[in-house]
């Protein structure tokens, strides 16, 4: 029974790593930009939460609309004052360097504010706990609730990208930036809006994942982002699906690793299939290998 439970909890943590890595996986699709300060995002949407539920005393489901709306504002800022000055840039370590700077500025400002103490974080989730086979197996109301809104997600985002304008413009930006501006698409104003669209993901990642380990420091997103980005290059980086699967068996694994193996070792665990995987499948398990003409 306890290999039920250590299972739904690995596909619970999974499908947050599969949030987090939806935004990553779109990012570098459509702009082909690493953005490092994706996970921080996470741990501000939490702070948002929080301060919404204890000090304004709004209810937890306008805080978690407040925290999504403010963290899709940030990720329009970030993008238009960090990354779209460097669209064009020669090099991709110039962007890959103002990533970490931003992702640093936001846990310095969230220092400055909240303190580096780490404070416990309520649980905005009221789903009442599911017991099964005579009380042997307990599902928590934080698991049914992540697994369930990651694959609402999913699906709304696999929708939104195949069968809308903005999405279909996304495609377009994906695959040539310079055709699918000389076709009359915005190209800045798609990039800014999947930079939105993740940014709101990563409001709700930190929401669920604070709500299912409930501790929140200026740290909090700096680990779970960089899984993220594991989950999204296991799976497939710029492959929605990929981003899925790769989140939901980088979940399995770590749960699995410790469990089984040792709770020390569970992130060299991780890191280590990743390692495997890029050897025997450098594009993830559904990327594909593209040869760039010269």
């Amino acid at each position: 029974m306890s290999f039920i439970s250590y299972l739904i909890n690995g596909v619970s943590l999974g499908s947050v790593y599969a949030i987090i890595a939806l935004g990553y996986t779109m990012v570098y699709g459509i702009a082909k930009m690493l953005n490092f300060a994706h996970g921080d995002v996470i741990m501000i949407g939490a702070y948002v939460v929080m301060a919404a539920i204890s000090g304004a005393g709004l209810p937890p489901g306008v805080a978690v609309l407040l925290s999504i709306v403010c963290c899709l504002i940030l990720g329009i800022v970030i993008e238009s004052v960090a990354y779209r000055p460097l669209l064009n840039a020669a090099s991709s370590l110039a962007v890959l360097i103002t990533a970490i700077g931003v992702s640093y500025l936001l846990q310095n400002v969230a220092l400055l504010i909240f303190g580096a103490n780490t404070i416990s974080f309520d649980s905005v989730v009221s789903v009442p706990a599911v017991t099964l086979m005579d009380g042997a197996l307990t599902i928590t109301g934080e698991a049914i609730v992540t697994i369930v809104s990651c694959i609402v997600i999913m699906i709304a985002l696999t929708l939104f990208i195949s069968r809308t304008k903005s999405g279909q413009a996304m495609r377009a930006v994906s695959e040539d930036k310079g055709a699918a501006q000389l076709m009359g698409i915005h190209v800045n104003g798609t990039i800014a809006l999947t930079f939105a669209i993740g940014s709101a993901l990563a409001a709700i990642a930190g929401v669920l994942l604070c709500s299912s380990y409930p501790s929140l420091n200026p740290y909090t997103g700096a680990m779970p982002g960089i899984k993220a980005f594991v989950a999204a290059v296991f799976g497939g980086i710029g492959s929605i699906p990929g981003a899925f699967i790769g989140g939901i068996l980088l979940g399995v694994i770590e749960i699995f690793g410790k469990a089984y193996i040792s709770s020390q070792m569970a992130d060299a665990i991780v890191f280590g299939v990743l390692i495997v995987i890029l050897l025997v499948k450098p594009a993830g398990i559904l990327g594909k290998n593209v040869q760039e003409k010269v």
